[in-house]
């Protein structure tokens, strides 16, 4: 399966959110899988890729030319695919993906993430997105997904939602769960 990895590109992040990324990769890689990310360095793009990559993994990078330009383009992909933008970055993510995770992350990860779920609710796709909430990141976020459903602002009864696990571990059992489905 095609693993699609939404993640922070910055490098200022505790140390912490890299091993834990470049652990995931590993892990993706043993199990068979194969990484695909934003193609970018930095932060835990460059973790999950280079987690990857230790295990000879199959890397397939989107990155957008402006991210090119900017000189942050991964040497480590085994296929690249350039796009002209943020968009259509996302287009290709979604469509190459079997499956996406999402680790810590800032406004880039959340547009992604966002646009997997909005999708899926609308039923442009079924592909299940795995939320990380590792060390608590993402707690405000999901308590902000609480409010809204107390709100009714999210249908009681949803068609699609994000899985929610504490860390890769449990990430990677809900990934080997929908391979042997």
């Amino acid at each position: 399966m095609n693993i699609a990895v939404f993640c922070s590109s910055s490098s200022h992040i505790a140390s912490k959110y890299k091993q834990v990324g470049f652990k995931l990769g590993e892990m993706i890689v043993q199990a068979g899988h194969s990484l695909v990310y934003g193609g970018a360095t930095g932060g835990l793009m460059d973790s999950v890729s280079e987690g990857a990559a230790s295990k000879n993994g199959h890397i397939i990078g989107v990155i957008p030319q402006a991210v090119i330009r900017m000189n942050r383009q991964s040497s480590l992909p085994v296929q690249l695919i350039s796009v002209k933008t943020m968009s259509e970055r996302k287009a290709v993510m979604k469509e190459l993906a079997d499956i996406f995770v999402v680790l810590p992350g800032s406004y880039g990860t959340l547009d992604e993430m966002m646009d997997i779920i909005a999708s899926g609710i609308v039923g442009e796709h079924r592909k299940p997105l795995i939320l990380i909430n590792q060390d608590g990141f993402y707690n405000h976020l999901i308590a902000q997904v609480e409010q809204m459903s107390a709100e009714l602002f999210i249908p009681l009864v949803q068609n699609y939602k994000p899985i929610i696990v504490q860390d890769i571990k449990e990430c990677m059992k809900q990934v080997n769960q929908f391979k042997n489905s």
